[in-house]
């Protein structure tokens, strides 16, 4: 669709309540109020640059969270993976929605003020059907696309600013992430690595929506790197990035978290094959990439390391490390420490049944494997964790008040693959396996748990304790002051909150379909609520699809997107 037609489209669909009234006032998301937002407000994807997830409200705490009831809830009216953050400034709220809708939302009544509704190319194949958020800056809301657009939308009224091409999604590009709003740009990344694409961050200009830089994480001729492939697979290398990144103001980095390479079979794409399976830390002026980590090389397991690290810093050996804490879908916690122009490992502990390390090196914290468990061209190969890893994408949350991390994990889950020659169509998969012989086994361990919520102590690198559930557990995690940790994620539709120090079950409550969206913390009028949208689908439930197989079970899950929002009965 040309940009001109996309523009009066959005325009026809975007449908604010109320049109003949004039729009409500609205604050401006500044530079200075992402860096440090108040204390009510959920400005970004995990609130805070530094990926915490973290709330300080303390309002409601761990003696009195047994009261917390639902307040008002608000259907979304469409189906499949419901994964984004409220966003929330001063009082109006913003979701989006798989199909790109975008609702903003009064946060303190549940009313509707406008809805953007996109109209998505006939022809186009979700892979993903999903989004994760929204950006904010200035007076406009930012919304990246699955045909891979981005939009940029009145915060007042929906209306439409501009509508940009940023690729073709007939050839597999996609977006489902939040974009990053950063000192007047805002970033987002390309997905599509399933189809021969070449992954992608691209930072355009927050007013006028022209392109800034590009930065491929598949590197060129000549670009540092590019050694680490072969001539044949560069172009279509993959290495997509699925997830908002992380930002450090006092460096102006900002770190991301990468995809694997394609095709899924390492041995059709020999080498390291750098950035795959990494955190770059790009310059945010230039888009230049100054430092990485590797978490493994070569991947051949489909453990994209997709999600942003969070900035830690925390203590080892009597110093304070500035660092990075990435859970990794490898089933390994990693510790990195960040500096201007490096990152350099620190630590890495397997957090989950892991069959496939045999080494990492203590210095460079590049991993050693066991030949067997490498799947390749023609073979079948078991491995552990399963292909969707200790942790995918659900984020992790850390408290400043415990110095806990929080890591919604998922063990005594493994994997066979069974790998064929693929060949590249534009516009088709290119991962060389079928999902007919692609395997997921839970280990005799699971008869147990195969979900886990970890609390891991920073200070000590420890892990302090864990929650067990029978389901595995797709489920962004929240903390909040009040010493408490939200999440949901499991398939009997509950969304709990937990002890922060114990794991401790404290309150749960029943939803109407599976919680996979990340819950936020805000107030409004001295009041604090928690909001979380419900609403199974995509990975979570082709996760629960091959368990279902393997065991012989049938558990089903209801899908249906409603938004909930919490609050304690006697409150302002």
């Amino acid at each position: 669709m040309h940009r001109f037609a996309s523009l009066l489209l959005g325009l026809a669909l975007a449908l604010p309540a109320g049109a003949a009234d004039a729009p409500a006032p609205y604050a401006a998301v500044t530079a200075e109020r992402l860096a440090a937002p108040a204390d009510g407000d959920w400005l970004m994807y995990r609130r805070t640059y530094d990926s915490w997830g973290y709330s300080p409200l303390d309002q409601i705490t761990a003696d009195n969270v047994a009261e917390l009831e639902p307040l008002w809830t608000f259907s979304t009216g469409v189906d499949e993976g419901h994964q984004a953050p409220p966003i929330v400034n001063d009082g109006v709220m913003f979701i989006s929605t798989p199909r790109n809708q975008v609702i903003a939302i009064d946060a303190r009544s549940g009313n509707e003020l406008w809805r953007y509704r996109r109209e998505l190319p006939a022809d186009l194949f979700q892979l993903h059907p999903t989004n994760r958020g929204v950006a904010l800056y200035g007076e406009r809301v930012y919304l990246a696309t699955v045909d891979a657009h981005l939009v940029a939308l009145d915060a007042r009224t929906g209306a439409v600013d501009f509508d940009i091409e940023v690729d073709d999604y007939l050839r597999g590009y996609y977006m489902t992430l939040a974009p990053l709003a950063v000192e007047g740009k805002i970033l987002v990344g390309m997905s599509g690595g399933e189809f021969g694409i070449r992954g992608y961050i691209q930072a355009f200009d927050a007013a006028s929506g022209e392109s800034l830089w590009k930065t491929y994480m598949v590197p060129g001729p000549g670009e540092p790197g590019f050694e680490t492939w072969s001539e044949a697979a560069w172009k279509r290398g993959g290495v997509p990035v699925w997830v908002t990144g992380s930002y450090d103001p006092a460096t102006r980095l900002s770190y991301w978290g990468t995809g694997n390479a394609g095709p899924w079979l390492a041995d059709q794409r020999p080498g390291d094959n750098l950035y795959s399976t990494s955190v770059v830390a790009l310059d945010i002026d230039s888009g230049a990439i100054r430092a990485h980590h590797q978490y493994h090389w070569n991947d051949s397991w489909d453990w994209d390391e997709v999600s942003a690290p969070l900035l830690i810093d925390f203590e080892r050996n009597g110093e304070v490390v500035k660092g990075l804490v990435h859970a990794g879908r490898d089933g390994y916690l990693w510790r990195l420490a960040r500096g201007a122009n490096d990152i350099r490992f620190v630590d890495a502990r397997p957090y989950v049944k892991q069959n496939v390390f045999t080494a990492i090196d203590p210095e460079s914290g590049r991993p050693e494997y066991d030949p067997t468990r490498i799947p390749r061209t023609g073979t079948r190969t078991e491995f552990c964790p399963s292909i969707w890893g200790g942790k995918d994408w659900p984020p992790e949350a850390y408290s400043p008040q415990t110095g806990y991390l929080y890591v919604p994990a998922n063990d005594n889950l493994c994997s066979a693959l069974t790998g064929a020659k693929a060949k590249y169509r534009p516009g088709e998969l290119f991962i060389g396996v079928t999902f007919d012989t692609l395997e997921v086994f839970p280990t005799e361990a699971a008869r147990d748990h195969i979900g886990e919520l970890q609390a891991w102590d920073m200070k000590t690198g420890e892990k302090v304790w864990t929650t067990d559930f029978k389901s595995h557990l797709w489920g962004p995690v929240l903390a909040t002051g009040g010493g408490l940790v939200f999440a949901g994620g499991t398939n009997d539709r509950y969304f709990r909150a937990f002890d922060a120090r114990s794991g401790k079950i404290l309150w749960q409550q029943r939803t109407n379909s599976g919680v996979t969206g990340v819950p936020v913390s805000y107030s409004v009028d001295g009041r604090q609520y928690v909001a979380v949208l419900s609403g199974w689908g995509v990975d979570a439930q082709r996760k629960q699809d091959y368990l279902n197989k393997a065991r012989g079970t049938d558990v089903r899950v209801p899908q249906g997107g409603v938004l909930w929002v919490f609050g304690l009965p006697d409150a302002p």
